[in-house]
């Protein structure tokens, strides 16, 4: 049976993995833009750099920790795969679409999770999860008309490596359940984001270089490794030591909806009905997932509380 502590430290844990979901939907736009300044492999470089940095300062020692550096270590492989999916497919696709795809991870993290942890969820999850995976496909379908050179079913190479992004991101949120704890927080993230930037280090002599030092490039290299990196990886694994990952992967699903909200708030895209439409979609699926378990329980005890 689940404690008031227990619940009160999960509610708590909802929200700030919300509030993150909000941060890393901005960085969307953020990320896209400093691609102009730099190729994705030395901004990836240059921004877990920075969050290595921040993270292994506070860790101290505590990287080292018995078990840390070989979860930490495998954490990371997954982590750069993620995040090198998604900064070129950036280059590829739009803020919104690449974000919307990188949501596809609601759809596989709990088919993840019951074969790897054998977790069960909840008809609530189920039900949310069904929800978010119609507006997912609503906002990403193709609108018709002929197929334009670069697409394959409908989709460019950048919406493919976006979907590439959400299978290895629907894995680290569950290996990060598996090895998050309440006290080693710190260390884990550390090693992952050192791991990160030296994997993003040994691709450039593979890739084509480019570096413009500018004002936002500088802006979005700090931005993005301090708070999207070291602080935001943090509140995900904290978040996670007291949440299961198939419910914080319905909660990652509004990122989505923030990106394009900040998107075209700054007038990067135009959405119509449909994708807003998908949107909302996604929003009552996670909204189904946090509370109707809630709500039916409480129907089911007032049923079978004896009248007065």
């Amino acid at each position: 049976m689940t404690t008031q502590g227990s619940d009160g430290a999960r509610w708590r844990a909802d929200g700030a993995l919300v509030l993150l979901t909000v941060f890393w939907g901005v960085t969307f736009v953020v990320v896209k833009d400093a691609l102009a300044f730099a190729d994705p492999f030395t901004f990836l470089t240059l921004r877990f750099a920075v969050g290595a940095a921040v993270m292994a300062a506070l860790a101290g020692r505590r990287m080292f920790a018995p078990g840390t550096v070989k979860k930490g270590a495998l954490l990371s492989a997954v982590l750069f795969l993620c995040f090198a999916f998604q900064t070129v497919a950036l280059t590829d696709t739009t803020p919104s679409r690449a974000a919307f795809l990188t949501g596809l991870n609601v759809l596989f993290v709990p088919l993840f999770s019951v074969v790897l942890l054998k977790h069960i969820p909840r008809w609530g999850t189920f039900v949310g999860v069904v929800l978010a995976a119609v507006g997912l496909y609503a906002l990403t379908r193709p609108t018709g008309g002929p197929v334009q050179a670069g697409h394959f079913l409908g989709l460019y190479l950048g919406d493919w490596l976006s979907i590439g992004c959400a299978v290895t991101y629907a894995v680290h949120i569950l290996l990060t359940e598996r090895f998050a704890s309440r006290d080693g927080v710190l260390g884990l993230v550390a090693v992952q984001l050192l791991g990160v930037m030296v994997l993003s280090a040994l691709c450039l002599p593979f890739v084509e270089r480019r570096l413009s030092w500018t004002p936002s490039l500088v802006g979005a290299v700090l931005t993005c490794g301090v708070f999207a990196s070291a602080v935001a990886i943090g509140v995900q694994t904290w978040g996670q030591a007291r949440t299961t990952a198939v419910h914080a992967a319905v909660i990652f699903a509004m990122e989505p909806v923030f990106a394009s909200a900040f998107s075209v708030a700054v007038g990067r895209e135009v959405l119509g009905p449909r994708e807003w439409a998908g949107g909302a979609l996604i929003l009552l699926g996670v909204l189904i997932s946090e509370l109707g378990p809630v709500v039916w329980d409480g129907w089911r005890a007032r049923g079978r509380t004896p009248a007065a």
